[in-house]
Parts: C-alpha cells; structure tokens; sequence
C-alpha cells in the first residue's frame, strides 16, 4: 500500500441547498455540511473535523440529529444511487449504524429528514417526480410505511416529528400541508387542506398540537391540530442605518462599476419565510434577507408578538461589501441551552449569534458574527503558497481575494474588488501577490490589515501567473504568450511564444533558469528563460492538459489531462503513465523532497501516492470536496497539502508517513513575522491612539464623580430600608401571636371531636362482627351443599371428555390414515410424471443427435411441442399442489374443530380462563398455517426451477440449431460429383423412413400421455369441486354449532340446563357427523373407482384402434415409396447400360478408320480429327440429356415425397401423423 497519507485539519466551505444544513451535536459543536460530506467545529477550542460520507458521494442534501444528539441521518447524492445512512456520534469519531433501502421505493435523494422524539423512528421525503413520505424503523433497517405526496414542481421543503408523539409526521412543500399519522402499518392523513394552497417554505413545532408555517409571500400561520388558529403578514425589512451607509459608500482604490445584481434595489424585493425554529420562549424566522425576527409568546390575541431584530454583520477587508439583500437565511438552529443561536445562508456563510441572558440586555436590533470567517461563495479560480510565511492565497468567481494562515488555521486578510478574480500568486516573502482580473493584472502589496494596489499591467483575461523561487520575476499568461516581467523594475524581459492552445499552467524550475507550461492542445513545453527558445516538448494532441507539477530536480514534470492518466514526462518523452480509473485527473501537486505526489479529481477526491510512481493502483485516496479540485499546492515544509475546489470549499490537510506520524525534515524551519503597513496607516493609528487616551482620562474621571454621587445616594435609600424592614417585623411579631392563640383552641375543639368519633366506631364495629358472624354460618352451609354436587357434576364431565377423547383419537387415526394414503397416491403421480418427463428428454436428445442435417423448420415444431408439454406439466403440477393444498386445509380445519370443542368443555368448568387459552390455541393454529403454507411455497418454488431449467435447455436447442446451419454450409462444399449426390439422396431417403416411424412412435406415445394427463385434469377437477362443496357444508356447520353453543353458554349459572344443552349437542353434532362423514367416504371411494375404470377402458379400446389405423396409414405409404424408389434404380441401371453401348460404338469405329489407306493419310487424318471431334460432342450432349432426366425424375420424386409430408402436417398430432419435412434447402444444395 501507499506509505503516504493525510489527514483534514481544517475545512472552510458550506455547502448551500442542504435540508437542516447546520445542527449543534453539543452546546459548543457545530456540525455542518462542507464538500463532498460534513465538518465539526468547535466554537470555543476553534478545531476542526470531517466526517467522511460514503464512497462515490458527490455531496449532502440532507441532515437530522436525534433529540438526544446521539444520532445523525445524512441524506447523500451518490454516482451510482442516493444513499440514506445513519451515524451513531459517541465520544469517538461518528460511526456509521444503518444504511437504509428498500425494493419498494424508488432510488430518489431524500429531501428532507426528521427523527422521531425516541429516535427510533426516521421520517424521510423524496423528491420529484414522485415525491414519496417513508417512516423507518431504522435501527431494523424496516420501511414501516410510504405513502404517495402529490407535490407541484417544488417538491417537499420539510419534514418533522411531533415534540411529543412519535407517530404523528408533519410535511409542508409547494401548495401542500400535510399531517400524518401513523396507525395498523400506514400512514394516514388527518388534516384538510383548507383556503387557497400557499407555498410553504418552511414550519417547526410550537407543542403537541401547534405548528407554526412560513409561506413565499411573507405569511406566517399558526396551525392546530390542523385548524387554522393564528396568521400574520410579515412586512420587508430594510436593513439598519449604519449597514445602509456601509453599503451605499465607494472606494476609489478600485475602478469600475458594480453589476447589475448588486446594484439592484432592496425595496422591489418581496418578503418571504426562508426558515423558521422553535424555542422556549417561542419562535425565530427568517423574513427578509439578510435578518431574523425573534417572537415571543403572549396572552394577547396575537398569540405571538416580535421582540428583537438580528441582522447580519458587514464583511471586513472589502471594498464593495455585500448588500446584504442578496444572502438568504436557509437554516436556523439552537444550541442545546439556547444560549446561542447559528444560521447559514444563500452565500454559503456561517452566522452565530449569542442570546442575551436576561431580558434587560435586550436590543431591538442586534448583529450577527461570524461562525469562523468569511467563506468562499463561487467556485475558487487560483490557489498559492509561499515560502517564507504560513500562509495560502485564494481568489474565487465571487470576486474576493483571502489570504489564509495553515498553521492557526485563520483567514488573516480578506477584500473584495469589482470583477471577478480568475489567479493568484505569491510573493515567496509573502508580502507581495499578483491577482488576474477580466481588464488587467495587478501587483498588490499584501498589508497588515489591508490590500494595497501597486501596480497595474495590460494582461486581460489572465488565467494564470505565477512568482519566480527567488521572487525576482514573475510569468503571465496573455492569450498564448507567456510574459516574463522583473518584480523589481516591472518591465516585460521576455515573451514566450510557440503555445498553439489556451495556456492552463506555468511552473518555474528551482534555480528560475527554465520555465515549464502545457496547454489544450496537449503541448507541454520546456523554455530556457535565457534564450526564451524551447528545450524540450511533449505533444499529445489526443489530450487536454489542466495542470502540470516539476520534481525537485526540475528534470521530470507530472502532467494532468482529459485522458484520465498521470503522466511522467521527462526527456521530450512520456516516460510512465498511471491510469485515473474511471476518473478525470484536474490538479497535480508534488511535494519539494520529491517522494510524495497529490492529484485531485473531478469527483473532488485527492489522492496521494509515493515516488516512484506505483504501476497498479497502489494510492490513497480520500472524500473531500463535492466538485471537482480546481488548485492544490504543497506548503514549503512538506508537512500540509492544501486544495481547493469549484464547490467553494478549501481543506487544509496534514500529511503523515505510513506509519500515522508527521514527515518531518532535516532542518526545523522557520517562519518569518514581519508584515508590510502604509506609512499613513500608522499614523492614522498613532492619531486614534492619542484620542483614545485623552478619551479614557475624561470618562475616568466622569466615572468617579457619578460613583460618589451614587454612594451617597445609596446610603440614604439603606437607611430608609431599615425604619421600613423594623416597623414591619413588629407588625409580623404581634400577628404571630395572635395566629399561636388561634392555634391552641382549635387543638383542643379537635382533641374532643375525635374522641366521640372514636366511641362511635367502636359501637359500630361490634354490631358489624355479630352480624357478619350469623352470615359466614349460613355461607358456611351452603358451600358444603355446593361442594357436594360440584363432586358430582365433575366424575360426570370426567367420564364425558374420556369418552370424547376416545372419540377424537379414533377420528383423528381415520383421517391421518386416509389423508396418508392420498398423499402417497399424489407422490407416486408426481413421481411418474417426472419419469414421463426424463423419457421425454432423453428421447429429446436422440432427435437431437440423428436430426443434424434438417432444416430450420422441423427445429421450431419441435420446440413448440416441447413448450407445450412443459405448460402441461406445469399446469398439471399447480393442480396437484392446489389439491394437496386444499386436503391440507381440510385436516387442519377438523383438528381445529376438536380443538375447539375440547377448549369449550373447559371452558363451561375454568369461565373466564378457559376462553382466554382458546384464542391463544387459535393463534397457534394460525402460526401452524403459516408455516405450512411456506412449505408449499417453498415446493412451488423448486417446481419453478425445474421449469427454468428446462427453458434453458431449450435455449441450448436454438444453439445447437446454428450449429447444425453450420455444419449443412461446410457440408454443401464438401459436394464434389453428382453420382456422391445420388449416394448421398439414398442414405437420405433411408434415414427419413427410420426418421419417419421414430418420429411416429413418438408421437403415439406422447398422445397417451397427453389423454392420460387430461383424464387426471378432468378427475382432479371435480374432486376439487367436491372438496369446496364439502368445505362449504363443514362452515355452515361450524357456523350452526357456534350459535347453539352460545345459546348453550348463557345457562352457565344453571347447570342442569347447560348438561341437558351439551347433551343435546353432541347428539346433534357429534354422532351425525361421523356418520355421515363415513356413508361420504364409502359412496365416494365406489363412485370414483367405477368411474376412473370405465374412463381408462374406453380409452384404451380408443388408442388401440388409433394405433391400428396408423400403422396401417404408414406400411402403405412406406411401401409406396420403396416402390419409387426400385423404379428409379431401375431407370439409372437402363441409363449406365445405355451409355456403355455408346462407348463400344464410338470404340469401333475409331478401329475402323485406323485400316483406311496410306495415300489418303494426311486426308483420312483431317476427317478423322473432324469425325472424332463431331463424336465426343453427341457423346457430350447425350450425358447431359441423361443427367437432366435424372434430375428431372429426382425432383419428381421429392415433389412425391413434399407433397406426402403435407398430407402428414394436414392431419393433428392427436392422430399419430408426423410434421412435413422442409427439404427446399438440401434441394438446392444437390442440384448446386
């Protein structure tokens, strides 16, 4: 692994549009959302920490902590799909719990997020375009319920728990406010909807029953239990006075106008509730940019009534501050005492607030602070260090340039200037920083607590510039030209051309003799500052560079492109290339000993990696920002790796050894601490300090002076306390007495009171006791009577349940037997069917083999048949499951029935308890269907499988037909003569007529399987009739005996009446039913067996005949084609006799004309060659006058045999006729 590692120390950036953005997790911590995850930071101690999101996270859109602060759900945008993950916060780092998803709902970001009071309960709302409510479970990982929101285009805002019921969900969005309760598994609304729909912003929980809403058109609504109770139009606020000033003043430092969106006007805006929180005392909202109203509860008819005003502060350091009309408070939150209070904004800042103690310190209007510093609010355009002070430069879109402090983590200066900064450079002093803008580039001079513009150069658009080691020169990139100008005289000494594309970085080497810089075009170029000719380059037009880093050795540059790889470049040549891995590389640092490179991606990861670099992926690599990283730098110590990013957020991170200790070097370096001031600032200062001291004299001695005045003044009213506080502890003393007095006449009135009481419950108590004696001997004695019959009414129900008991068990064995031996009738069919289907496969397989050279045709018939048996099978199955189901069924409901009946007996002896155990048995039974309705299911389900299977078999099928199309090409160029084609026609006709009666063997057999398996359908069928019919009669039964029960229950206090009811009911019931049961089962088993007899004889005296005529269909048509065929042999054998003959006339007259004279040689020579010629071209043509015969009398006979298989494809399957044969291919291929 890589043996370097860093480590956040400290991150500044908010990310804006998050849902609970910012929380407090302890009275001091704050949490919120920064980069690709979440930061802490502690407001007191002022250290920072990240807590990671998940991998691939592409940043935050939601966050909710539990009441206790021990839990934290985070909503997170992910590459692949959202996440919804929960945190448990110890006294450790956060510690991830829970990830929550369902296969329910669809993959969506959650919104917004809510814990219930207990925390064990998560509310979370999705977003368009099917905005969904769903409640979690979520330490179960369970979705308890989801209901559909019908949200316009806006969405869901927010989502909350009741402070106190932890199943009652509040959601407000565009033109909906919804109440929901959770109740028996779902969620159910319980508001309406009244009046015209209002796009809610935002709303918080006032009490159980209160919620208080914030619309977009400045309204405020006080809702209970859904009515409205209270509303209230909030007016626009215009910012106080000294803030109106600030904004309206100007500088003359900096030229230019301001834009159209500062310049725009406050009083146009429209107040709107951005966001609203309850406390104690009431509620603060969010009215207007830019400042929060602070209400408190009264008992007025107004219900609530504003008391204090908070705006936010203006920004330090700047030029052109902010309106502060244009920053949107989106989140407010408390701290756990509510002694502080932070907010977070449109502009991606971080307000806190602390909440004055007691109500005297007070204001109407009050400011805001800073959480830490002024953020970024656009994407960050440059980024720089130097080497003799702490410190990083940024500059961003937002028009701002920062200058920050990595070791305290402190932004030291800050200021804003008219047009947007596009890069920043460093003096290696620190004193000194160049800063591109749109017109021009300027050199400024970095003060205590300012920036100074110094100098002023014509480079428009300058998109990158940078300081020599030595700070003598500085580069400038102008278009495609890089510039050289002295920091000392500022003159241009050099301009570097040759650069085709927009220049995007520029390095200098450590003794500033060369310069390195690559472009879009994918040229990197080397130039020697003394010549101002190239020295080396690199192109690769295929590439798009956006950054470059030099080794220490100033000998291999490290490139950055489009082409998702790290290139090492020395020697005109790319020396070794490291692949991004899916992932687009945009900034590369290197650190100065050499052995550690930084690369930061467009997924705003950073990566670190040792040097040399790794050939496999062989780096970590860390979550930092939520876009992708803009600049990265390494500070001159090696020991913090800096970068920053489009999403406005800057992370300073300390780099470690593998080992998790700091890199340390040879030599402790030191910082400088002198800083630059203008000579008419100190004097400013020295002018301010002397006026403060005169100032300090004079309130010293105006203090004195209203002290004494005020000690006099105190003395006096001390005095007059103490007549005051003497006269009343007199009065008090004399009104004690009188009360002591009081006191002793009524103890006495009380003494005697209770003593006569006394007396008369004694009197009372004695009367109570004879009475209650005469009582206890006449209860006496009729408990003894009682006892006696209870004896005897017990030896009788004895002997009833013994006997019912009897009664059970032999009724229980019947039905176990006969249900036992249906089963096993069920097993034994299934397993038959499954050897139906193995034979069936396996003579499958042997088409398979003797069918490769036939045709496209015969393939699909047979894969339509086999898909058929297969929906036959599995039909069949569903009906033998189905049946074995519903007998299932029926013995568990007779089980049930003499469980019933025994839990009624005990019931008429135990009452109350007795009828408590019957529902716990029933409960029981319920739980025992339940697990064998999983068995049956879980049969289903190897059934569905074994069917699958077979599917895939048939796709090996259709494999194998390509194959075989294969094979039938290669075989068709293997045709050499046409007598081969005539052998080959023959062995054809053979394997076809062997073809021809397996195929119809086939058949017949798979006709009795098909008449076998409907004759099981039909019998099956109207068992399951019989049963349902039976089922129903048993219900109506069941029904009756309930009711008679119940009749017989209310005699329950007459027992004589209740055992003359239960006789009658086991008469009624009890012996009937088992008689008719047993006259069922007999007359059944006859009919069934009768009937299954006369079905199978009639339809084996139908296939018997259906086997004759077959047979007898097939010897004829064989027998016909045998003939055919001996008549074709015979008409070849006529054709070779024939040709033979020819042959020994054109022998014998070639041996006539050899004995003609020798005078007539060179004649008889000429009309010898004509005569021979003339002879071999009959012979020629009689051949092909043969061979087309024989062609002619082949494609007869194959018409024949065509139109013999379309006879067959005429008559049904059902007939023992086999499928036509498609031989127009194989034609083809022997005429060819």
């Amino acid at each position: 692994m890589a043996s370097v590692e860093a480590q956040p120390a400290a991150v500044f950036g908010c990310r804006p549009g998050v849902s609970g953005g910012v929380c407090f997790l302890q009275e001091r911590l704050v949490l919120h959302a920064a980069g690709a995850a979440l930061a802490q930071f502690h407001t007191e101690q002022r250290w920072h920490e990240f807590i990671p999101g998940r991998e691939k996270s592409r940043g935050v859109r939601a966050l909710a902590v539990s009441r206790s602060r021990r839990y934290l759900a985070v909503s997170e945008t992910a590459e692949e799909e959202p996440a919804l993950t929960v945190y448990e916060l110890s006294s450790g780092p956060p510690r991830r719990r829970r990830t929550l998803t369902a296969a329910e709902l669809p993959a969506r970001e959650a919104l917004a997020l809510a814990f219930s009071p207990d925390g064990r309960h998560l509310a979370a709302a999705t977003g368009p375009p099917e905005a969904r409510l769903a409640l979690w479970l979520w330490e179960k990982q369970r979705l308890l319920a989801a209901v559909r929101l019908e949200a316009a285009s806006g969405g869901v805002c927010q989502v909350s728990f009741s402070p106190q019921d932890n199943t009652q969900i509040c959601v407000t969005g565009n033109g909906f406010f919804k109440l929901f309760k959770y109740s028996e598994g779902t969620l159910k609304q319980t508001n309406l909807q009244k009046g015209e729909p209002q796009n809610y912003l935002c709303h918080a929980w006032l009490s159980e029953e209160e919620i208080i809403c914030g619309t977009a058109t400045g309204k405020l609504f006080l809702f209970e239990t859904g009515e409205l109770l209270w509303q209230r139009d909030v007016e626009y606020r215009k910012p106080p006075k000294e803030l109106e000033e600030s904004t309206c003043c100007s500088y003359s430092d900096v030229s230019g106008e301001p834009t159209s969106e500062d310049s725009g006007s406050l009083q146009d805006s429209l107040p709107q509730i951005s966001a609203v929180v309850a406390y104690s005392k009431g509620f603060a909202c969010s009215s207007s940019p830019g400042v929060v109203l602070l209400f408190e509860k009264t008992n007025n008819k107004e219900v609530y009534k504003e008391s204090q005003e908070i705006w936010l502060p203006q920004d330090l350091f700047t030029t052109v501050p902010k309106l502060l009309g244009r920053q949107d408070i989106t989140c407010i939150c408390f701290s756990p005492s509510e002694e502080a209070m932070v907010v977070s904004t449109t502009k991606n800042q971080l307000y806190m607030f602390t909440m004055p103690s007691t109500d005297y310190l007070k204001e109407e209007s009050s400011h805001f602070e800073y959480l830490h510093f002024p953020l970024h609010s656009a994407s960050i355009t440059g980024l720089d260090v130097c080497i003799r002070r702490p410190i990083v430069a940024t500059c961003s879109l937002d028009k701002s340039v920062r200058v920050w402090n990595y070791k305290t983590n402190t932004l030291e200066l800050y200021k804003e200037f008219w047009e947007e900064a596009y890069t920043v450079a460093l003096h290696p002093t620190g004193l000194f920083c160049l800063v591109g803008f749109s017109d021009k580039l300027r050199f400024i001079s970095v003060l205590y607590e300012d920036m100074h513009v110094f100098k002023d150069f014509p480079v428009r658009e300058c998109r990158e510039c940078s300081f020599s080691n030595g700070g003598h020169l500085f580069a400038a990139v102008n278009g495609n030209v890089i510039q050289i100008y002295s920091c000392t005289t500022f003159e241009n000494t050099n301009n570097l051309k040759g650069h085709s594309g927009k220049i995007c970085a520029v390095k200098w080497s450590a003794d500033d003799s060369k310069c390195f810089s690559c472009d879009t075009h994918g040229a990197v170029y080397e130039w020697n500052l003394s010549t101002g000719k190239r020295e080396m380059e690199c192109v690769l037009t295929s590439c798009i560079y956006s950054s470059i880093a030099l080794h220490s050795d100033s000998k291999v540059v490290f490139a950055v492109g489009s082409d998702q790889t790290l290139k090492e470049i020395s020697e005109s040549s790319v020396q070794h290339e490291v692949p991004a891995f899916d992932v687009v590389y945009t900034a590369v640092a290197v650190s100065h000993s050499g052995d550690m490179v930084f690369v930061g991606t467009s997924l705003g990861t950073v990566r670190a990696m040792k040097y040399p670099l790794p050939l496999c992926r062989d780096f970590n690599e860390y979550q930092a920002h939520s876009g992708a990283v803009t600049k990265m730098s390494v500070s001159n110590d090696d020991l913090f790796l800096l970068t920053a990013s489009e999403d406005g957020s800057i992370f300073f991170w300390k780099v470690y050894s593998k080992k998790g200790k700091i890199l340390k070097r040879e030599k402790e370096f030191e910082y400088a601490e002198e800083v630059l001031i203008m000579k008419s600032d100190i004097e400013e200062k020295n002018r301010a300090i002397l006026d403060l001291q005169i100032r300090v004299s004079e309130l010293q001695t105006e203090n004195d002076y209203q002290l004494r005045l005020k000690d006099i003044s105190c003395h006096e009213k001390i005095k007059e306390l103490e007549e005051t506080f003497t006269q009343e502890l007199e009065s008090l003393k004399n009104k004690h007495q009188i009360l002591q007095a009081e006191k002793d006449n009524q103890e006495m009135q009380h003494q005697l009171q209770l003593s006569e009481l006394m007396n008369k419950h004694a009197k009372e108590m004695r009367d109570l006791e004879s009475d209650s004696n005469q009582k206890l001997l006449m209860e006496n004695e009729k408990y003894q009577e009682l006892q006696v019959n209870s004896q005897r009414m017990q030896e009788e129900y004895e002997k009833q349940l013994h006997n019912l008991q009897e009664s059970k068990n032999r009724a229980l064995e019947e039905l176990t037997d006969y249900y036992e031996e249906k089963l096993n009738e069920k097993s034994l069919l299934l397993e038959e069917a499954e050897e139906d289907m193995r034979q069936q496969l396996q003579a499958h397989e042997e088409i398979k083999k003797q069918i490769e050279e036939d045709e496209d045709r015969e393939i699909q018939d047979i894969k339509i048949k086999y898909e058929r048996q297969l929906v036959q099978e599995k039909e069949s199955n569903l009906q033998l499951k189905g049946e074995i189901g519903v007998m299932n069924k029926r013995l568990n409901s007779l089980q049930k029935e003499l469980k019933e009946r025994n839990s009624d007996i005990e019931d008429m002896k135990l009452e109350q308890q007795n009828l408590e155990g019957v529902i716990k048995s029933l409960e029981k039974d319920i739980s025992m269907l339940n697990t064998n309705i999983e068995k049956r299911t879980n049969t289903i389900q190897e059934k569905e499988k074994h069917i699958y299977d077979l599917k895939k078999k048939n796709q090996e099928l259709e494999k194998f037909k390509f194959v075989l199309d294969h094979r039938i090409e290669q075989f068709r160029k293997q045709i050499e003569s046409r007598e081969n084609d005539i052998k080959i026609m023959k062995e054809q006709i053979h394997e076809m007529e062997r073809e021809l009666e397996q195929l119809h063997k086939e058949n017949t057999q798979l006709k009795l399987n098909i008449t076998q398996l409907q004759q099981k359908l039909k019998a099956t069928d109207k068992e399951l009739h019989k049963e349902r019919q039976k089922k129903q009669n048993m219900e109506a039964l069941i029904k009756r005996f309930k009711m008679d029960l119940h009749n017989c229950v209310g005699f329950i206090q007459d027992y004589k009446k209740l055992k003359v009811g239960i006789r009658e009911l086991y008469t009624k019931y009890v012996q009937q039913l088992e008689m008719v049961e047993m006259e069922e089962v007999d007359t059944d088993l006859q009919q069934e067996y009768m009937r299954q007899r006369e079905y199978l004889e009639r339809n084996l005296a139908a296939l018997k005949k259906k086997v004759v005529k077959d047979q007898e269909i097939h010897q004829a048509a064989y027998t016909h084609i045998m003939q055919e065929n001996v008549s074709l042999i015979k008409e070849i054998n006529d054709l070779r006799q024939e040709l033979t003959v020819a042959h020994t006339q054109v022998h014998d007259l070639q041996s006539a004309l050899r004995l003609t004279k020798k005078k007539q040689a060179i004649q008889d020579t000429v009309l010898k060659d004509v005569f021979l010629s003339v002879l071999r071209l009959n012979v020629q043509k009689e051949n092909e006058k043969i061979i087309e015969m024989q062609l002619l009398e082949i494609q007869h006979l194959r018409e024949q045999i065509q139109e013999k298989g379309q006879g067959l494809e005429a008559q049904p399957l059902l007939h023992g006729m086999l499928p036509k044969l498609n031989l127009e291919r194989s034609r083809k291929a022997h005429q060819h």
